[in-house]
């Protein structure tokens, strides 16, 4: 019993003089640390490098404050590359020296010329890029073409309106044996090769109105519908029974040309043919109607349009004796 309290004894004395050998700063802070009499909560320990008074020196060392580096208003500098080919970027005079970047760039912008022209014949993806493609149509309406652009093969539908094409050349639709409508309206359009159009067997739609025409090339058959107004087409400029072979063609516009008389024979297909504001004065007597064939009424031909023009259409009574309405026109 006595030996059990003399180690509790030295025990406690080893205690008391680990504690007067420590810092005076540590011993306060284990001081602090114990619990005290009437606490209700665990007090954490604290580490040593939570701001304090103690030690706001030593955790915060502002001594060296002056070696931060102030930048007030610089930027700090960017290098910059292009996301642009090397060949956008054309090289520009500069007066910096070697090295510094040029705050300037001088770049082109990429475009389509040389595209069209470049391009074979028929291969179509310049065109595209150029036009609009759905399909089997093509719009290349009002972009300042001056030629027919080189077409997809498959091409059935072309319109090339408002433009300044004043040619139309043999080699530009070579090859297109889908084309059913060409739609050239507003051009500049002034001469057409003889044979532009001739091997189109498909062709059913020829639009050319608002152009410079004097003359018509030879035309495929198969056409249905032929717009020529607002041109400069005269009689010469029509070649002999250039309609009788068209057995399909059922709207005839020829109005506001300067034609002298009206083109013929005309073929029994045909629904409406308008010929006003021309320079028309007289008539043949086979024009509309057989002269042999007196029992024969010609009933598709409904509507024939020759006002605007100097003829007295009452001085032919002969000539469309076979139709089932008279011809639009002055007869006094």
């Amino acid at each position: 019993m006595r030996l059990l309290a003399f180690l509790s004894l030295l025990a406690l004395v080893l205690q008391e003089t680990g504690t007067a050998s420590l810092p005076r700063k540590e011993r306060k802070r284990r001081e602090e640390q114990m619990p005290r009499e009437g606490d209700s909560f665990e007090v954490l320990p604290l580490r040593n490098d939570v701001l304090n008074p103690d030690n706001y020196g030593e955790v915060i060392d502002l001594s060296n404050y002056e070696e931060l580096t102030d930048y007030g208003d610089q930027l700090p500098e960017v290098k910059m590359t292009s996301l642009a080919p090397a060949t956008s970027i054309s090289p520009a005079k500069s007066t910096t020296a070697p090295g510094t970047p040029s705050s300037n760039p001088t770049m082109t912008r990429p475009t389509t010329a040389g595209l069209l022209l470049s391009s074979q014949p028929n291969h179509g993806l310049p065109t595209c890029l150029v036009c609009v493609c759905l399909g089997s149509s093509v719009y290349c309406d009002d972009i300042d073409l001056e030629d027919i652009p080189p077409l997809p093969r498959r091409t059935a539908y072309l319109y090339a309106r408002f433009n300044r094409i004043s040619r139309i050349r043999a080699e530009d639709f070579k090859g297109l044996t889908k084309l059913k409508r060409i739609d050239l309206s507003n051009n500049l359009i002034s001469s057409i090769d003889n044979d532009a159009f001739r091997l189109l067997h498909a062709l059913q739609d020829l639009i050319l109105p608002e152009n410079q025409l004097e003359a018509l090339p030879v035309l495929p058959s198969g056409i249905e519908f032929l717009d020529v107004r607002l041109n400069r087409l005269q009689s010469s400029g029509i070649q002999p029974a250039a309609f009788r072979a068209m057995e399909k063609l059922q709207f005839l516009y020829l109005s506001d040309n300067l034609l002298d008389s009206i083109p013929g024979p005309l073929p029994l297909s045909l629904r409406s043919v308008h010929l006003q504001n021309n320079l028309i004065e007289t008539m043949q007597r086979d024009v509309f109607c057989d002269p042999e064939e007196h029992k024969h009424t010609r009933r598709q031909l409904e509507d024939i349009r020759l006002d605007g023009n100097p003829i007295n259409l009452s001085l032919f009574p002969s000539a469309y004796f076979c139709l089932p309405r008279l011809p639009i026109g002055r007869f006094t």
